[in-house]
């Protein structure tokens, strides 16, 4: 593969701040990252944000088919000629927002495989349409900031537990794949990166409905973290009145002095069914 510096100077196009793009400039990391995560043949991959092709050339030297999603439309005509003189045709390369693209078009009978070297800007909101939508995807294998990373995988009862861990690990397993320094791309980036593998295998007790007030229970109670439970569920919106939040906390068997960072997934979840009993009396 072409070093992106080379590519990019050649054209005059320069790395856009804007939508975070920091291109990996060897391959061999890319390969380091694909040979960890296990990619089988038969997957279907789709990749968000190709950029210049690092993850998508490696890739799509080990499946039969792999669909690529670039956002940039600068970048296309770039991708595209890299594949070429690769003579890779099995990568089918879509320009679209990612945040807007319908996963479940694409996926049709058979559960995708997604990867990426996300835009640490839009990270998060990345990940929440996955989980929104991981009824059509196996798993996930995603390049964050490290910080980002650390926070997905954090434990209850520590400092870096948030609304994402809460969210993640309600429906997924996680693990780390790789860490990366900024070196390995271009431009460099100013933090550390890290990859994991997010693999939508758990069950979960609530239908789409019940979810979704099951995720704003999990906004609320992270709303405000210097807060109790009782105080932050109280403020932040939820379609129950503030005087039955202390019911619903005793309900569920959870201490209102309690902060949203020290409960278990299964305590939420049974922090979510008391509270819907009390819900649309607000």
């Amino acid at each position: 593969m072409t070093h992106p510096a080379a590519i990019l100077n050649k054209v005059k196009i320069f790395a856009g701040k804007e939508l975070g793009q920091n291109f990996i400039a060897d391959p061999g990391y890319a390969d380091k990252i694909l040979d960890r995560a296990g990619i089988d043949p038969e997957e279907i991959v789709l990749e968000i944000g190709p950029g210049l092709g690092a993850l998508t050339i490696s890739c799509a030297c080990r499946v039969n088919r792999m669909i690529a999603v670039e956002k940039d439309f600068r970048l296309v005509p770039l991708l595209e000629k890299e594949l070429s003189l690769k003579e890779i045709s099995n990568v089918e390369v879509i320009r679209e927002d990612f945040l807007k693209l319908a996963i479940h078009k694409i996926a049709l009978t058979k559960k995708l495989v997604v990867m990426g070297n996300l835009p640490y800007n839009i990270s998060s909101q990345i990940l929440f349409k996955l989980i929104q939508e991981r009824e059509h995807i196996k798993r996930a294998i995603l390049m964050f900031q490290k910080e980002v990373a650390q926070r997905i995988c954090a434990q209850p009862g520590t400092r870096e537990f948030s609304r994402l861990s809460a969210v993640v690990q309600y429906c997924a397993s996680i693990r780390d794949v790789l860490d990366l320094k900024p070196e390995c791309f271009f431009p460099k980036p100013e933090v550390d990166s890290r990859v994991i593998e997010i693999r939508f295998d758990k069950e979960t007790p609530f239908d789409k409905s019940m979810e979704a007030f099951h995720f704003d229970v999990i906004r609320a109670a992270f709303s405000k973290r210097r807060k109790t439970l009782k105080n932050s569920l109280s403020g932040a919106g939820l379609p129950v009145d503030k005087t039955d939040i202390p019911l619903a906390l005793d309900s569920a068997g959870i201490d209102p002095q309690r902060r949203a960072e020290t409960l278990s997934t299964d305590e939420f979840i049974s922090l979510s069914r008391c509270l819907e009993k009390y819900s649309g009396k607000a």
